[in-house]
């Protein structure tokens, strides 16, 4: 109101000289402040410079004639929310003060925090005080803040204030000292807003709190000359300026002579004071960037004054033609100031955008405190809007002091701990979204970054490390002759069948004796054959799958097989028919001999080729791979194509293999000098055995395992048809040949009646 008034008078709206109306004012930092200035300067078009926020003007009208020192506050909380995700802060408090920037700032920029994952321990606001006589409220206030801050989890508080906020922390701190609270060690991020104050009784309180604070301030650079400048102050020679004296006089706890007179004990004023022998908590020597704003708003006053002047020198106005003349209206040099663009003494570019808004970014400062109540502003990162964009954003983070606490290692800022790669987060119920418990990603899924939200599968061909975090790929894998298993089982199959062709070079040398010729020799000759077969057929399971191999395995297989135990029901029903024609009138006579031993040898042989027909031509087996068997493996394989027709043919061999072992078990008591019947019973209780332990054994094992097991089911099971029904055979003739006559069979008979 003095602005409007005439000099030394406050009498609004009366001014008998044009010499005392004012061109511009510059405001600021106080929000509530800025906007009621503008709402009356407006009113006279005068012109206002502000170094507060642009947020606090909430009408257009408001800001018609305004023009901020502040820039853009979208690059400011943008450069907030890029530190906290830059150091992974997620979980952090919010104090603010109850002002009209602060409500723009928890309404409309915080919610945007959260959508880039950023959550909020609480929200609390800071209490004003608007008078000396609100101290005891304020505090009774703080401490009530100051008990939510200290007990929250969250390790960084983001405070939203003004230049009197730091002054009320300061107070909040100190009242817990009385109250026996502790001070845990927390971040300070304090916006571009607050700058550091304190009241003359707070002139010996500690700074620790703020040791490693992080703060954001408006760009600036050390001015040439400020410091010397500020040495040159002394206020006996600056008599004008009253508010220097009041300084002085609080700052050096001095009275000048004046104002003395009765109280001689007093310290006298000199104004010979060394301001550089003050703490930084009194006063720095250093330009702030409150300080640069200010200077810089002069200086832009300046230059549109002198831009106008130099105007009155042309014949028209470039805007609406007119003559510019002296001593024109204030609103005048608004245009001036719109378009105002100069280089400062310290070299930097002053100018402002198209809304009003200085054309400038934002250090980033990190606070180092003193014993001596002294502090320094190091900065240590920068937001620059006319940077490239990878470059708006800047931080040195080794630069950085952290509080005594951290042990200079980056603080942790998060809800709960961090969700290591292998393990993926799922939220709590009912907390916040940034809350939640790790679980290890299943069998197959990786999670390969910190606090992934799911585990995700491994390419097709990869399988999970055991930790999780990696996929590897896997190695090819079937069974093959170079590995110890397979040349085992090729090595056993093919001593086997070796074996299999000396019984039967045996058998054939001695082919006239008896023991060859009881039980059709002929059928002897055709088990012996399809077991050495059957051997040698173990030999096509091993190796790197192919299409003429899949074809031929499993058909050859259960057609050897099927003949092999066809011959062994042969001989078995053999002995019982022949027992049963020996009954008087018993028409068994014509069934004995080589008729029934072919076609029961043939029906068996047929049936079996009729279902592997039908199982080629329908549904083949074919090579495959499967991904998915073995984790670490691709498992080549023959895919049987049909699996109904694959059980089928095992089906065929297990009912044969049943009819053997009853017939044999019926006819092991029957009289006879070689009777078989006893042999094929064990034989067959052994091959029975075998198969019946295949099938849980063939759907339980996976990959090349699931071949060994068939091949050794298909050697053991033909082994023990050759070592029961064969063997006795062979220790007679090679080692009782005496055993293996007539004269001997006779001798016997004659014994045992």
């Amino acid at each position: 109101m003095e602005l409007l008034s005439a000099r030394d008078r406050f009498i609004p709206n009366y001014r008998c000289s044009s010499l005392s109306n004012p061109v511009a004012a510059i405001a600021g930092p106080s929000a509530s402040f800025c906007r009621d200035m503008a709402t009356i300067l407006n009113s006279y078009k005068i012109p206002q410079l502000t170094y507060g926020s642009p947020s606090v003007m909430n009408t257009k009208s408001q800001s018609i004639f305004s023009r901020w020192m502040f820039p853009n506050s979208n690059h400011h909380y943008n450069g907030i929310l890029k530190l906290l995700l830059h150091f992974r802060w997620t979980w952090i408090g919010v104090i603010h003060l109850a002002v009209k920037t602060s409500e723009v700032f928890v309404h409309s920029v915080l919610p945007l925090f959260s959508q880039k994952g950023i959550c909020f321990a609480f929200i609390e606001s800071f209490p004003q005080m608007s008078s000396s006589n609100d101290i005891a409220e304020v505090m009774e206030k703080g401490l009530g803040l100051f008990n939510v801050a200290m007990t929250s989890t969250a390790n960084v508080l983001v405070v939203h204030g003004n230049t009197e906020t730091i002054m009320i922390l300061r107070m909040m701190l100190y009242g817990s000292i009385f109250e026996n609270r502790p001070v845990e060690k927390k971040i300070w991020l304090m916006t571009a807003q607050m700058e550091f104050t304190s009241l003359s009784f707070q002139r010996d309180w500690d700074l620790d709190f703020i040791h490693g604070a992080i703060s954001f301030a408006i760009h600036s650079v050390e001015v040439p000359g400020f410091q010397e400048f500020l040495r040159r102050r002394n206020p006996r020679v600056e008599e004008e300026d009253g508010f220097l004296k009041d300084f002085w006089k609080d700052t050096f706890k001095c009275w000048f002579h004046d104002s003395v007179s009765h109280k001689k004990a007093m310290n006298i004023c000199t104004g010979e004071e060394n301001l550089e022998t003050l703490p930084g908590s009194v006063f720095e020597m250093s330009m702030n960037g409150h300080s640069y704003s200010v200077y810089n708003a002069v200086y832009a006053v300046a230059h549109a004054a002198h831009a106008m002047r130099l105007s009155t020198f042309r014949q028209r106005n470039p805007m609406n033609g007119e003559t510019w003349k002296l001593n024109q209206p204030p609103w005048q040099l608004h245009h001036f100031l719109r378009n105002s663009s100069f280089n400062n003494t310290a070299g930097e570019e002053v100018s402002f955008d198209q809304n009003g808004e200085l054309i400038a970014g934002f250090d980033i400062i990190n606070w180092v405190t003193f014993p001596n109540q002294s502090f320094l502003r190091v900065r240590v990162g920068r937001i620059d809007p006319k940077a490239p964009p990878n470059n708006i954003f800047t931080i040195h983070e080794d630069a950085i002091v952290w509080p005594s606490g951290f042990d200079q290692a980056r603080p942790l800022s998060v809800c709960n701990g961090i969700c290591y790669p292998g393990y993926s987060r799922m939220k709590k119920e009912g907390e916040p979204f940034c809350c939640y418990d790790c679980f290890p990603c299943p069998e197959g899924k990786i999670s390969g970054h910190e606090d992934m939200d799911e585990c995700f599968s491994c390419p097709e061909g990869h399988y999970s490390n055991s930790d999780h975090n990696l996929c590897i790929p896997k190695v090819i894998s079937f069974l093959s002759y170079e590995e110890i298993l397979g040349a085992c089982l090729a090595a056993s199959a093919l001593s086997l069948s070796l074996i299999t062709a000396w019984v039967l070079g045996i058998f054939l040398k001695y082919r006239d004796t008896p023991i060859v010729k009881a039980n059709n020799r002929d059928l002897t000759y055709t088990l012996l054959i399809s077991l050495l077969l059957s051997f040698l057929c173990a030999l096509l399971f091993i190796g790197r799958p192919e299409k003429f191999m899949c074809l031929l395995r499993q058909t050859a297989f259960g057609i050897i097989f099927s003949l092999a135990v066809s011959c062994v029901l042969a001989k078995t029903t053999t002995v019982v028919l022949a027992f049963m024609a020996t009954k008087p009138g018993s028409r068994m006579k014509n069934w004995v001999g080589k008729r029934s031993a072919i076609c029961i040898v043939l029906f068996g042989l047929l049936v079996q080729v009729t279902v592997c027909t039908v199982w080629l031509a329908t549904s083949p087996p074919f090579p495959d791979s499967d991904m998915h068997a073995v984790t670490e493996e691709i498992v080549l394989q023959c895919n049987e194509g049909s699996v109904a027709l694959f059980f089928c043919v095992l089906g065929f061999l297990g009912f044969l293999a049943i009819v053997s072992f009853s017939v044999a078990f019926l006819a092991r008591k029957l009289p006879d000098s070689f009777n078989e019947a006893k042999f094929i019973t064990f034989s067959m209780v052994v091959f029975c055995s075998v198969w019946f332990c295949f099938i849980p054994a063939y759907l339980s094992t996976k990959g090349k395992y699931t071949v060994a097991m068939e091949i050794f089911s298909i050697l053991s099971s033909s082994a023990g048809l050759l070592v029961c029904i064969f063997s006795p055979k062979v220790y007679i003739m090679m080692l009782k040949p005496e055993w293996n006559n007539k004269d001997w069979l006779l001798r016997r008979k004659r014994e045992e009646s």
